[in-house]
C-alpha cells in the first residue's frame, strides 16, 4: 500500500511538558502509488529504442532513413518527457501526525509550499464521500470550519480501508 503508519507502542509521551515536543501518538505517511521504478524506467526507454530502430535497418543507407528519423526520435523524446512529468507529479506526499491534543496533515506537492492543517482530535470526523468527490470514496477530515482532504491518490479499497483505520484510532483518543 502506498501508506505507512508509524504508531507508538505505549503512546505514552517521550518528555513531560508542551505537547509540541512530545513525540506523536501515530503518524501516517501517504504518497502516490508507483507502477514504474526507475530501473524499469530506463529498460523501457532503451527497449523502445531497440524496437522503434528495427524498421530502420531496412532503409539504412538510403534518404528514407533521415525522413524517418526525426519521427522517431520525436517518439521516444515524447515517451520519456511523458515519463519524466509522471514521476514529477508524483513527488507529492502528505504526512498525518496524531497527539493527544491535536491531529495535523501535512501536504508537501512537487512544485508548491507546504500546505497543512491542524485541528482537536476530539472534534475531528473522518468522512468518505461515495459519490460527489472528485474520485469514488473521497476521505476527508473535518475538524472545526475547515473539511481537508486525504490521500485522494489512493485506490477506492485503500482509502475505505485508511478510513476505518483512522477512524479506530481517533476514537482510541477520545
Amino acid at each position: 500500500m502506498p501508506y505507512h503508519w508509524v504508531k507508538r507502542s505505549d503512546g505514552a509521551p517521550e518528555q513531560s511538558g508542551a505537547s509540541s515536543l512530545e513525540e506523536p501518538i501515530a503518524e501516517l505517511h501517504l504518497w502516490p502509488y508507483r507502477s514504474l521504478p526507475r530501473e524499469g524506467f530506463v529498460i523501457f526507454i532503451a527497449s523502445t529504442c531497440i524496437m522503434l530502430s528495427l524498421p530502420l535497418a531496412g532503409v539504412l543507407g538510403t534518404a528514407i532513413l533521415w525522413g524517418l528519423l526525426p519521427f522517431m526520435v520525436a517518439a521516444v523524446a515524447g515517451i520519456w518527457w511523458a515519463l519524466a512529468r509522471s514521476y514529477r507529479d508524483g513527488a507529492l506526499t502528505e504526512s498525518l501526525q496524531l497527539w493527544p491534543d491535536r491531529i495535523e496533515l501535512i501536504r508537501r506537492a512537487p512544485d508548491r509550499a507546504a500546505q497543512s492543517w491542524r485541528a482537536n482530535p476530539y472534534w475531528v470526523e473522518v468522512h468518505v464521500h461515495a459519490q460527489g468527490g472528485p474520485v469514488p470514496h473521497y476521505l476527508t477530515l473535518k475538524g472545526g470550519d475547515r473539511e481537508v482532504e486525504l490521500g485522494a491518490f489512493l485506490t477506492e479499497q485503500e482509502r475505505l480501508a485508511l478510513a476505518d483505520e483512522l477512524r479506530a484510532l481517533i476514537a482510541a483518543q477520545r
